[in-house]
């Protein structure tokens, strides 16, 4: 598509000289403008995208693909049979009968709401998630007096394993002398780091049997949590567990229950994405604007090149392929910085973190406890092709200029 003339003319006109030097300044701040343009628009998306999949990662271990909960009163009631029908189901992997229920805990530190949630000692020995990161006694030991916690509860309140600590249930009992809260005193056997600060801050879990008691259910329990083998069976065995409940409760899906929670990010990412293209867009602008002043400045040169018999079509490709020399270089510097930096994100925030002495990602706030990066391909295609693009546009104008020059008009005060 370029000849030899035209690619040594291209680059020689890129170059600094002095009488061109403010040209060349531009071009730089060009490149500069798109390669941090695609840059940051790659290590956003990624961050965006590691955010959401190490949410969903987090949600979905602690919590199952869909829940069945009692369509009246405050419990579920005779779910064995309910349980083992579920679990027959084409991509049904378990089915977890589950207490949950909020109470006040107190130590000599201090006290803290939580949220208590009761299941099977062999049901929270099978979430990998609690498992991988938990630590204390042998897990053969939850059973009943015995609670686990996230490890930030019990930091907060100076809380390790073998120390006890009292729950206060907000339910009172009703005793001869008036209302007196329930309260129980139960011992730490460990605690668990699920990389979730919502989590690790506010539960705790105890056996089932003792959550039943302790929050007077007797032999029933708040839901049944059913995980599914693979994340796209959810819409199917949804539709096939509303057949077997059959009135009995509600089926919602992990989509349902945190719906607005995922749109929010959905949309927060859209609207980043948007921002971060301006970036990309104003040094398309800086692109045109340094070429139109180059092919002014190359006037009485494109009039002798035309003169010699160069044809306009020969004169548009050399400034064409001059600024798109420009943005695909900017891009490809821009593409291997957005990836440099998303392989090694943790390490930049933590060298920035004791650069600035200030913590720059609060687990408090974001709820995850490290910063997450997914890089996806297509995505870095998307931005990359996106860049080329804009770069291609933007140089459509100037050339078409340089081609249109005068030579006549250009050499007349020659």
């Amino acid at each position: 598509m370029f000849n030899r003339t035209e690619r040594l003319l291209a680059f020689r006109y890129l170059k600094s000289r002095k009488r061109t030097g403010f040209v060349s300044v531009i071009a730089g701040f060009s490149f500069l403008g798109i390669m941090l343009g695609v840059a940051t628009l790659i290590i956003v998306m990624s961050v965006m995208n590691g955010f959401k999949a190490e949410l969903m990662g987090r949600i979905l271990g602690l919590n199952g693909h869909l829940g069945v909960y009692p369509e009246f009163g405050a419990k579920l009631t005779e779910y064995t049979d309910l349980k083992n029908n579920i679990l027959k189901l084409d991509g049904v992997q378990a089915v977890i009968p589950v207490v949950d229920g909020q109470v006040m805990i107190t130590t000599q530190e201090g006290q803290a709401g939580v949220m208590v949630r009761g299941m099977e000692r062999d049901d929270f020995a099978g979430r990998e998630l609690l498992m991988q990161n938990y630590h204390g006694e042998n897990i053969v030991n939850f059973e009943k007096n015995h609670v686990i916690l996230g490890w930030r509860l019990a930091s907060k309140l100076g809380l390790r394993a073998g120390d006890k600590m009292t729950m206060i249930s907000p339910k009172a009992n009703i005793t001869a002398f008036g209302s007196m809260p329930k309260m129980k005193s139960y011992e730490i056997i460990g605690t668990f780091d699920s990389g979730m600060s919502e989590y690790d801050s506010n539960f705790v879990f105890m056996p089932l049997v003792e959550a039943q008691k302790f929050f007077a259910m007797k032999d029933g329990v708040s839901h049944l949590e059913v995980f599914a083998t693979d994340l796209s069976q959810v819409p199917s065995v949804l539709d096939k567990a509303f057949d077997v409940v059959d009135g009995r409760g509600s089926v919602y899906d992990w989509r349902h229950t945190n719906q607005a929670f995922f749109n929010a990010i959905e949309v927060e990412r859209n609207v980043m994405f948007l921002i971060l293209t301006l970036i990309i867009i104003v040094a398309a602008f800086n692109m045109i604007s340094g070429l139109i002043m180059l092919v002014q400045d190359k006037a009485k040169d494109i009039a002798v090149l035309r003169t010699m018999g160069m044809s306009k079509g020969a004169v548009q490709r050399v400034f064409l392929l001059a600024g798109l020399t420009v943005g695909s270089i900017g891009t490809l510097a821009g593409v291997i910085l957005g990836l440099l930096f998303c392989y090694n994100i943790d390490g930049i925030k933590n060298w920035l973190e004791s650069l600035s002495g200030h913590e720059l990602f609060s687990a408090e706030i974001y709820f995850l406890s490290h910063l997450p990066a997914k890089v996806d391909i297509n995505e870095v295609l998307w931005v990359a092709g996106m860049s080329l693009a804009l770069a291609f546009l933007a140089t459509l104008y100037p050339s078409w200029k340089a081609s249109k020059t005068d030579p006549v008009e250009a050499l007349r005060y020659e």
